[in-house]
């Protein structure tokens, strides 16, 4: 493992970099919508198209990884959100759509080439665990977004602040650059990419990965529904102050970190998709309970359940990409998370849509509950493919 640290740090700081961007327009998008004269709902329709961008550069990574390399290409992803930022900071409604193309193209490829890294350089049996890190990159970069961005907004207005975003994206992508050599020189090795739809068709022709790559499109859905609407859901529905649902956010985030790092730990011990299966039944009481609370309900228990909830509902990420990692067939690694990686981003532009859909036709409770019938759908399947294989998926 200790000729894994450099690798596993170095893919969790870039992780970190592009989260950091990626919510960094939902932060400013108050001070970017009154100044461009837009409707501030607007960050609704830009996280969606985020996301679309990014499925679709998820899927076409592969090959670049291998021909290029893994550390290039997230250079490639840093330098491409700096320039997000950048256009963001002109002050145009035109850059700002553009910014977030880029930003989206940024996010992309980041699953794929950790995936190439990490598979070649970390033990199988640390899998989880390692995976795991590499994603708590997204919590922690969304976390520091909430604080920084505020702070620039004051110090230096939102046009500033991009700008500084941008030169720190930059300064990453050099920062990376003399751990080139070290961390690409496997991929040289790699037998060439296969095209994007033998992809495709691998991971939804294989028994287990394809039940683990549509659970990740349902849970994600469960996951995005949480982050970015349950401010509005506290505030609107339980009658809690801005500031208090924001609490509980920021919280339910630093527990589901821990949360996912355990999860991690476990997967290395015990059958991963049995172990996904069985958080996607926890996922599936807590959204049913968020989806029971009442205006009257006491703040401990909103605090308990919201807490309990968004411990559990972020913690699956990397113990579903470790077992893709897993079931990769040697060199393919990349391949087959570019597969699972757009297939979870693509739940994230359409659950959150349909969830607010539902949330204004009918009611909040409903929405909820509707999430969660998906969710413990694509539980049972996990634990039924799970005890259906004959061969354990993780070390025993």
């Amino acid at each position: 493992m200790k000729r894994a640290i450099i690798p596993v740090a170095t893919m969790l700081a870039i992780q970190v970099m592009v989260s950091l961007s990626v919510l960094s327009l939902s932060v400013m998008m108050p001070a970017v919508a009154r100044n461009l004269a837009i409707d501030p709902k607007l960050v609704g329709i830009f996280t969606a198209i985020i996301y679309a961008v990014a499925a679709t550069m998820a899927l076409v990574a592969a090959g670049p990884i291998l021909r290029f390399g893994s550390v290039r290409i997230c250079q490639a992803a840093l330098l491409m959100a700096a320039l997000g930022l950048a256009l963001n900071a002109l002050a145009l409604v035109a850059a700002t759509i553009l910014a977030v193309v880029c930003i989206g193209a940024a996010q992309g490829p980041l699953n794929p080439a950790s995936a190439h890294v990490l598979a070649q350089r970390v033990p199988r049996e640390y899998f989880g665990m390692v995976f795991s890190i590499k994603q708590t990159g997204v919590p922690i970069g969304f976390a520091l977004a909430g604080v920084l961005f505020p702070q620039l907004l004051e110090w230096v207005g939102w046009r500033g602040a991009s700008l500084m975003a941008a030169g720190g994206a930059v300064l990453a992508a050099l920062a990376i650059e003399p751990l080139r050599h070290d961390l690409d020189v496997v991929a040289s090795a790699s037998k060439p990419a296969g095209s994007i739809w033998r992809s495709i068709r691998f991971v939804l022709s294989h028994d287990q990965l394809r039940v683990l790559g549509w659970s990740a499109f349902v849970y994600v859905i469960a996951q995005h529904t949480f982050t970015f609407y349950l401010v509005t859901y506290l505030y609107e529905h339980c009658r809690l102050s801005i500031a208090q649902a924001g609490f509980l956010l920021s919280l339910s985030q630093i527990i589901g970190t821990g949360v996912r790092l355990v999860s991690g730990g476990i997967g290395d011990r015990l059958p991963r998709m049995q172990l996904l299966g069985w958080t996607g039944i926890l996922m599936t009481a807590g959204c049913i309970a968020t989806g029971l609370l009442a205006p009257d309900s006491p703040f401990w228990v909103i605090t308990l359940v919201v807490v309990a909830y968004g411990g559990v509902v972020i913690s699956w990420n990397g113990t579903s990409q470790a077992e893709f990692a897993h079931l990769a067939p040697p060199g393919e690694a990349a391949a087959v998370a570019s597969v699972q990686t757009a297939l979870a981003f693509s739940g994230a532009v359409f659950g959150p849509p349909l969830f607010a859909l539902i949330a204004s036709a009918v009611s909040y409770r409903v929405a909820f509950f509707a999430v969660a019938a998906c969710v413990f759908a694509a539980a049972v399947w996990q634990i039924a493919a799970a005890r259906r294989t004959t061969a354990p998926s993780s070390p025993q």
